[in-house]
């Protein structure tokens, strides 16, 4: 077994679990994460707090805002990489220039876009609570949304269908990938 500190030269997949707020990217990445056994990371937790304060006051950020946040979030699949360990991680990743920055961190990067119609997005942010991002800035990350491109590897998954479908067909779409069964799961966590 190699040890934690060797560096990787071999290419190792990551994963992002992207999507509008209220598309269920943390749900879905972390249960993938958890059944898979891999490291996971919550985008939101990367964010400065200057970042989480215009959120909550309902202010859009700007790609200035961004980058630092999304270099971060490369950084993190970036360290994985060279430990040679896979990783799912839950961020928006809205524009083809965001994923762009994500796809820095490692050669293999790869995105599954939760996507779903506007009233059913609406429903589930109106029910969450405790999360800083208000239903008021759907609409502006439906306008700034630029869907998986051709050419971007990954796949687009429909949110209509209830949670543990949608985290099935995630969970095969990553354990094919990694060449592992999508129906293992991780060491008991307590």
């Amino acid at each position: 077994m190699a040890d934690a500190h060797t560096e990787n030269t071999a290419p190792t997949t990551h994963f992002v679990v992207m999507g509008v707020s209220g598309s269920g990217k943390s749900t879905v990445a972390e249960a993938i994460a958890e059944r898979l056994d891999l490291p996971f990371a919550e985008a939101d937790h990367f964010h400065p707090k200057a970042n989480i304060d215009k959120m909550s006051a309902g202010t859009p950020l700007t790609d200035d805002d961004r980058r630092p946040w999304l270099e971060s979030l490369a950084e993190w699949i970036g360290e994985h990489d060279r430990r040679g360990q896979a990783t799912v991680t839950a961020c928006s990743a809205l524009r083809r220039s965001y994923r762009d920055i994500l796809r820095s961190g490692a050669q293999d990067v790869r995105f599954l876009h939760l996507a779903g119609d506007t009233e059913t997005l609406a429903r589930r942010l109106h029910a969450r609570k405790g999360h800083f991002m208000p239903e008021s800035l759907l609409r502006s990350q439906q306008a700034t949304l630029e869907p998986l491109a051709d050419d971007e590897p990954g796949a687009t998954l429909d949110i209509a269908p209830p949670a543990e479908e949608v985290i099935e067909r995630a969970a095969r779409i990553v354990a094919a990938a990694l060449g592992t069964d999508a129906d293992a799961r991780g060491p008991e966590r307590g």
